[in-house]
């Protein structure tokens, strides 16, 4: 049997006398081409039987002719090979020698090997010679033992001796000697040996260390079966490495891959912190707190380098290896009071960081400065601290503290640069996550700005609103809705969306409510102020694509959300309670009448925004009252479980729940369609419909006849006594006085005048004309051309409004309104 020098005991041939060794020398073919005396004598074979024969045919176990080959390609990788050999005599007995190849370069540079081999010492029987092993492995730099096949130490050598004093191995079993875990462990790994007679290396476990049993060590055992020329198994022989340092060095490398699978998975400056007190406690400290600055809680950007002063610092992670922090002296969020000569206080200060390999409450002085904090390290029995700055980008963010008891003994050199690393890694995420927090607080105060913050429908409507930002990094998103006051007691209802999310959404969105805004205070028609709001989304993309700063991503990118902006248009009209729409490329609302039943109004889509191809279209309802107008965009009832129709049959249903309130009725919506974060911005606008009374309408068809200016001045005053605004009738007069008059002057028949009494009251003057009045000033010496002037310095606002007959020119006072009358000299 071929065996290596690593599987059998070495010093066999090599304890004879080098004078009795037998020579030979093989060819690159491995055929013998040199044979000695000696090599005569030891296998019986002359010259002439030998040479140019194949020095395989010499093995006694036909198995190693494989092996001898496999020994053959070593040989010529490396400078050599040793080991035992099992060889057939001449005369049929099989001799186990010890044997040395050498490799040869002849003088024509051929390969040629040098063969020495002695007859190997035999074995006792059934027995392990402590003799032979004595004077080769005594002395190895690492543990060694040799154990008989009851599992009895036969013999140990310096490095287990060290360890545990000899008379208590020798004649003992391996479980009277170790621990009993490491003990069954090394017998159930033996037994396997002994029965298989394959080896088992590498077997890692981890010991109390000898000097010290508060400290955990790591060992590498490899356990190898003794067998006798026979292949008999006689006995066990182990050897024991101590890698704590590969151990730590893997657990070093573990730790760092943990904490950048770990830290920093989320955009919260709170959360990462926690992150990297988790990934420390167990395997680096037994405490971790780490305290961050407040500003950078609130994402501020802190000042470059160290820290100076005595900033606010707050608890912003903590872990421990005992449950529920109970050494940890603050809570989650309170801030951190430390002396100014505290390791902490001195680590920000300096910017690096402090250890204190030993933390003794009798010798650290700066412990006396707080008793809270010294009873705490006398009673938890901290032995080494180590304050490790949180910096990124050159600036400091806080500071992190570990602390060790003496399950894992002092913080060591490469302990430092291992927490420098994880705190490092740890403040590049910290910093990410201020900077976000700062986007992010900076992108909402955007959108509450973008977004309206109370809405009012008047007398005409009540209203409500819901907004859900996607679940996305900025939290802000591009749909938005308005309801804005109209002339005439009318409200505007306005949703639209934006595609994309972010801050180019969100400011995509902010231009587009403020342009509706702008067109709606035309009083244009719904068609109208769509066609005008397309043309203006054209404009921007226009204005947009030619700034050469931005990149062709960028340009692209706001291009984008132009074009697939959507957006709904529809004015509520309380005087005939008719609500006309026009949309473009938006969901249709949904209208709930007084008896709780849903419809879905058809409405001409037309296109979405900035496509100028196709023409708006605008569709009129007349709505009872108390009916409910219900706007929203394709993130509430689109999600990806679901289509667009088990979204709209949910808002049906929703919808047609009775509640007391909007509020009430919104909050059933959106728990019925957003069952989590949103994947897509949603909004809901509630609109509940109210009609002006009889009594709150006055309306008077008058003849193109200057005459009936005094009728109708007459007819105002006699109404504004049943309203009880006697205190109006003045400013009332001169009113109609000047609309009327210029309507009969400038205008077509018929002619109407309308009185609507709700928060305002408003005068209307209706005509067959589209010719709109200008507001101008007079000469001194024209004897008109005030009447405008004049209706403007009496009311809060006027203006003109376009029918499909006409036009309107409508002026506002404040009903309750107890100002004296603006002065009108040097108007008249």
């Amino acid at each position: 049997m071929m065996t290596s020098e690593s599987d059998l005991p070495e010093g066999a041939g090599r304890a004879c006398d080098i004078a009795d060794a037998a020579t030979a020398e093989l060819n690159a073919a491995g055929q013998v081409v040199a044979w000695t005396r000696a090599a005569e004598r030891l296998l019986g074979y002359p010259a002439d039987e030998i040479l140019n024969h194949p020095a395989a045919e010499l093995l006694a176990v036909p198995g190693d002719a494989s092996r001898a080959a496999a020994v053959a390609h070593w040989c010529r990788t490396g400078d050599g090979w040793g080991g035992s050999v099992a060889a057939r005599h001449r005369d049929g007995r099989s001799l186990q020698l010890a044997i040395q190849v050498s490799p040869l370069i002849d003088a024509a540079g051929r390969e040629r090997w040098s063969v020495l081999a002695l007859e190997e010492w035999r074995l006792p029987e059934g027995g392990v010679n402590q003799l032979m092993l004595e004077p080769f492995l005594a002395h190895a730099p690492v543990g060694m033992a040799v154990l008989d096949t009851s599992l009895r130490y036969v013999w140990v050598n310096e490095v287990l001796e060290r360890l545990i004093p000899l008379e208590r191995r020798l004649g003992r079993q391996v479980k009277d000697v170790l621990p009993r875990r490491e003990a069954e462990a090394f017998e159930e790994r033996m037994q396997r040996v002994l029965a298989s007679g394959s080896s088992v290396t590498d077997y890692e476990f981890r010991s109390p260390a000898y000097s010290d049993p508060h400290q955990e060590r790591a060992y590498s055992a490899s356990f190898f079966a003794l067998a006798d020329p026979l292949g008999q198994r006689v006995g066990i022989w182990y050897m024991v490495i101590d890698v704590t340092e590969r151990w730590r060095a893997q657990e070093r490398l573990a730790l760092l891959n943990d904490a950048s699978a770990r830290i920093g998975s989320t955009l919260d400056v709170t959360v990462t912190a926690q992150e990297l007190a988790d990934v420390a406690v167990p395997p680096f400290a037994d405490f971790v707190a780490v305290d961050l600055l407040d500003s950078v809680l609130r994402g501020e950007e802190p000042d470059p380098g160290p820290v100076d002063g005595t900033p606010v610092l707050r608890r912003s992670g903590q872990q421990s290896v005992r449950e529920g922090c109970p050494e940890a002296s603050l809570a989650m969020g309170e801030v951190v009071r430390r002396a100014p000569a505290s390791p902490v206080a001195r680590c920000l200060r300096d910017g690096k960081t402090l250890v204190e390999a030993v933390l003794d409450v009798a010798t650290s002085a700066w412990v006396e400065d707080d008793p809270a904090l010294a009873a705490i390290i006398d009673e938890y029995g901290f032995r080494s601290a180590m304050v490790v700055p949180v910096r990124a980008r050159g600036v400091t963010l806080g500071a992190a503290t570990f602390v060790r008891s003496r399950r894992q003994g002092p913080f060591e050199e490469d302990d430092v640069r291992l927490a420098e690393e994880l705190v490092a890694r740890a403040g590049v995420c910290v910093d990410n996550a201020r900077r976000y927090t700062r986007e992010r607080t900076a992108a909402r105060a955007m959108q509450r700005n973008l977004l309206p913050h109370e809405l009012s429908g008047g007398s005409a409507l009540e209203v409500a609103s819901w907004y859900f930002p996607a679940d996305a990094p900025s939290g802000v998103g591009g749909d938005w809705f308005d309801v804005i006051p109209l002339s005439g007691a009318r409200v505007a209802l306005v949703v639209g969306d934006v595609v994309g999310h972010g801050i180019n959404a969100a400011a995509t969105m902010g231009r587009l409510r403020t342009a509706v805004r702008t067109l709606a205070h035309l009083d244009l028609a719904p068609d109208e102020l769509l066609a005008r709001l397309d043309d203006l989304v054209i404009g921007l993309m226009e204005t947009q694509n030619s700034e050469a700063p931005s990149t062709a991503v960028e340009q692209e990118s706001v291009a984008a959300t132009f074009v697939g902006a959507t957006c709904l248009y529809a004015v509520y009209d309380p005087v005939s309670r008719r609500c006309t729409l026009a949309r473009a490329s938006h969901l249709p609302p949904a209208i709930v009448s007084p008896d709780g039943s849903v419809d879905f109004p058809e409405l001409p889509a037309g296109p979405p925004l900035g496509l100028g191809a196709l023409p708006f279209e605008s569709a009129e309802l007349e709505l009872a009252e108390g009916s409910l107008i219900s706007l929203y965009t394709d993130g509430l009832i689109e999600a990806c479980d679901r289509d667009i129709g088990v979204g709209l049959s949910r808002l049906t249903n929703a919808l047609s729940a009775p509640g007391p309130t909007l509020r009430e009725i919104g909050d059933n919506v959106v728990s019925a369609l957003l069952t989590g974060p949103p994947s897509d911005d949603a909004a809901l606008l509630l609109a509940r419909t109210h009609a002006l009374g009889a009594d709150q309408v006055a309306s008077w068809d008058l003849p193109t006849d200057p005459a009936v200016v005094a009728s109708a001045r007459t007819l105002v005053g006699r109404q504004l006594s049943m309203w009880g605004m006697e205190s109006l009738l003045f400013t009332s007069e001169l009113i109609v006085s000047e609309l009327v008059t210029n309507a009969i002057r400038h205008a077509t028949g018929p002619i109407t005048l309308r009185l609507i009494r709700e928060g305002a009251l408003i005068c209307e003057v209706s005509d067959t004309s589209s010719t709109s009045p200008r507001l101008r000033h007079a000469r001194t010496t024209d004897e008109g051309g005030r009447g405008l002037l004049i209706v403007a310095q009496l009311t809060r606002r006027w203006g003109t409004r376009y029918t499909s007959t006409g036009k309107i020119i409508w002026a506002e006072q404040d009903a309750s309104s107890d100002e004296p009358m603006p002065s009108l000299e040097g108007l008249l």
